[in-house]
């Protein structure tokens, strides 16, 4: 039996570096891309022991050549999008560049595997931003777009990219439209990420007060290790077709706090400050997920929810910090 070859683009991130982990003991040769793998450390690699398995490539998706040059050295069966800016916060102040390492990068991988002629399939990591505000209702694949940041913008305009490569060219191309998705793989801009390391430093009496914008928020927050299944699984179905991902419930960040701080005894109250600063110009206040399409077709389920998501970032932290 001939082994699969995956092509991780975005490898050194979360997703990227449990993904390459997934197909590894899945028998898969996976090779691994990143603006400048001379550069990066790959430490979330490192820190799941699989640096020495994945072969590490240079790209540049917004360089057409950069994409087809890879594509050509790793021929692989299946490739899968992670990359570009992946800060919703930042794409405030980064528009430009996070749309085109997104929609762009997006488009110029769709064109260079049309461009080989090889029955390549693709994944592209979409994103629940794309919903924006959904009046209450949990959203589904169905549900019509409605943006609120720079990042949803680029997000839904290279859904759109893939959607229509896959009907005018019979491509075998998917989004997975992913809700949030936690470990501590996260890098410390993430907010899950602050909230952990900020509280466990403050149990450790490192640090007094963690600083946050808007807790009112509602989230849908799932574990990353079971979302990068669900990734793989689109291209193993017969036909392409968009997912969302997500466990289908819905917590504040407030509620979020309140786990981490109660996982240590503590009482976020007493550490907790308002920063005004962090609130971003536009910001979905509810967001709802239907998950029901991934479970009947796909064979997917959420097992962890947010309080699981909490203890076990707790946990790593704890042990990271000692």
């Amino acid at each position: 039996m001939t082994t699969k070859k995956a092509l991780i683009i975005g490898v050194s991130g979360q997703d990227g570096s449990y993904l390459a982990k997934l197909l590894l003991e899945k028998g898969y040769k996976v090779t691994g891309a990143s603006r400048d793998a001379m550069l990066s450390s790959f430490s979330n690699l490192s820190h799941l022991g699989i640096l020495g398995e994945v072969e590490l490539h240079s790209v540049s998706l917004n360089d057409f050549r950069s994409v087809l040059q890879v594509l050509k050295k790793c021929q692989p069966d299946e490739v899968y999008n992670l990359a570009g800016q992946s800060s919703v916060g930042l794409s405030f102040e980064m528009p430009v560049e996070t749309f085109e390492s997104i929609s762009v990068g997006v488009l110029n991988l769709l064109e260079a595997i049309r461009f080989l002629e090889k029955p390549t399939r693709i994944y592209n990591a979409s994103s629940s931003e794309c919903f924006g505000n959904t009046e209450g209702h949990p959203a589904t694949e169905s549900t019509p777009f409605r943006p609120r940041s720079p990042y949803a913008v680029a997000k839904s305009a290279a859904f759109w990219q893939v959607a229509n490569h896959r009907e005018a060219y019979g491509m075998h191309a998917c989004s997975g439209l992913l809700f949030n998705h936690e470990s501590p793989l996260r890098p410390d801009r993430f907010v899950t990420r602050k909230i952990v390391k900020t509280a466990c430093r403050i149990a450790a009496g490192k640090v007094k007060k963690l600083r946050l914008g808007n807790l009112s928020v509602l989230r849908d927050w799932g574990w990353a290790p079971e979302y990068v299944e669900a990734m793989w699984l689109m291209l193993q179905q017969d036909d392409a077709d968009d997912y969302i991902i997500a466990t289908g419930q819905t917590y504040s960040l407030q509620e979020f706090v309140a786990e981490a701080f109660n996982r240590l005894g503590m009482d976020w109250h007493d550490h907790v400050e308002h920063n005004p600063d962090l609130i971003r110009p536009t910001d979905i206040q509810l967001s709802l997920a239907n998950p029901a399409k991934a479970e009947r077709q796909l064979g997917w389920k959420a097992h962890h929810a947010m309080r699981d998501v909490v203890r076990i970032m707790i946990e790593e932290e704890l042990a990271a910090q000692q």
